[in-house]
């Protein structure tokens, strides 16, 4: 019989020099307040902002939403606020309620899919 008291398993051969990153993320402490505010490196950002706005966007023009019919819309609708006077609190609560029924649901998919990777 042999002696099984080293049962570990073999250690995987050694990476190459300069292939791993031994730094790991930076502390909380290090990181500037840019890096912070912003969630990641202004350049990281600046690309999801990108790509998120590029989807965002192709979605906008196929349902034929053009960015000055928002502008627009925007200054319609504080147009109308200022006209309506005590009446624009309803209105206003009426576009906060639309709004929500499509960005709270958004919300909570991501973050169950952020809580998912976790």
């Amino acid at each position: 019989m042999t002696d099984r008291s080293s049962d570990s398993p073999p250690s995987p051969p050694p990476a190459p020099p300069g292939w791993t990153d031994t730094r790991g993320p930076a502390p909380l402490d290090a990181q500037t307040p840019l890096t912070r505010f912003l969630g990641g490196s202004p350049a990281n950002v600046a690309m999801r902002l990108f790509f998120v706005s590029l989807i965002v966007g192709a979605l906008f023009m196929w349902l034929d939403i053009r960015p000055a019919d928002v502008l627009r819309g925007l200054t319609d609708l504080f147009d109308r606020i200022s006209r309506l006077g005590f009446d624009a609190i309803r209105e206003v609560i009426n576009y906060v309620l639309v709004g929500a029924a499509v960005v709270v649901p958004i919300w909570l998919v991501l973050r169950l899919l952020n809580m998912r990777g976790k």
